[in-house]
């Protein structure tokens, strides 16, 4: 007897019973208007908001009926309103500071952090590949429906509106700003791993705020280090700004943990 047919027998007690991957996939979407109060706006155009959410493995017609015309639009939306309020949030900043804040707050990871608060996944229409490849919590399919959002606003109420979403959302008043040269928690990393430590660990110690805009505050725990803490509108941003303050601490650039690693 083959193993095909023992686990298919009659007595087997799971036989006809859809595995935890299939109930989930079968799992009612929730209705749009929670969405709509994440994002913390109300859509006058009923159908724009289900197009931003659709995938092209969804979409009738192919591409022109999925989210991708959204999220060119909305791209440039971003942009333009995180330049925007850059501009107003720091009079004394710098154009190469401003184009530093910029690049971290428009980047894919801060875009997904974006969509996971506002917990676009389980809201997205995705072809059934999509859905069995893990696309609710895919961090490309997250960003590109974040910027498809802001688009839809836009067209539905203009620049106005949309820019109050992102100020909200992606609070360019902080410090959010990419690191200089490289990842923060990457050098942090590899300094830890030359002195054969433990890998730091990242321990979300506050959560506050609305769901549509909360703020974390991370610390990062290296063993024999003093945690460094961070604060930010993402676990991500939280988490650079947690390694970030590590290394400040200790003294340590991307130049040090290079001169580190060769001791």
């Amino acid at each position: 007897m083959t193993a095909e047919t023992e686990n298919s027998g009659p007595d087997d007690g799971r036989q006809g019973r859809p595995s935890s991957r299939a109930r989930r996939a079968h799992r009612p979407k929730p209705a749009i208007d929670v969405l709509e109060t994440a994002i913390g706006y109300r859509f006058a155009d009923r159908e724009l908001l289900p197009l931003a959410l659709t995938h092209v493995s969804k979409a009738d017609g192919g591409r022109i009926g999925s989210y991708q015309r959204l999220e060119f639009l909305g791209d440039r939306v971003l942009g333009l309103a995180v330049a925007d309020l850059l501009y107003e949030a720091f009079p004394q900043a710098d154009e190469g500071d401003l184009s530093r804040r910029l690049a971290g707050l428009v980047r894919r990871e801060t875009c997904a952090s974006v969509a996971e608060a506002w917990e676009v996944g389980p809201h997205l229409n995705l072809g059934p590949g999509e859905v069995q490849g893990g696309g609710r919590r895919n961090q490309t399919i997250l960003a590109d429906v974040c910027e498809a959002i802001l688009g839809a606003v836009f067209l539905d109420a203009g620049y106005a509106a949309a820019k109050a979403i992102v100020q909200a959302a992606f609070r360019p008043e902080q410090d959010t700003a990419a690191p200089r040269g490289r990842d923060a928690k990457s050098a942090l990393q590899e300094w830890a791993m030359a002195r054969a430590l433990p890998i730091p660990v990242y321990e979300v110690v506050e959560r506050s705020g609305p769901d549509h805009a909360p703020v974390f505050v991370i610390a990062a725990r290296v063993s024999g280090v003093e945690a460094g803490l961070g604060r930010g509108g993402s676990k991500r941003l939280a988490e650079q700004e947690a390694a970030q303050a590590v290394l400040d601490r200790e003294g340590i650039g991307a130049a040090g943990v290079a001169q580190d690693g060769q001791e």
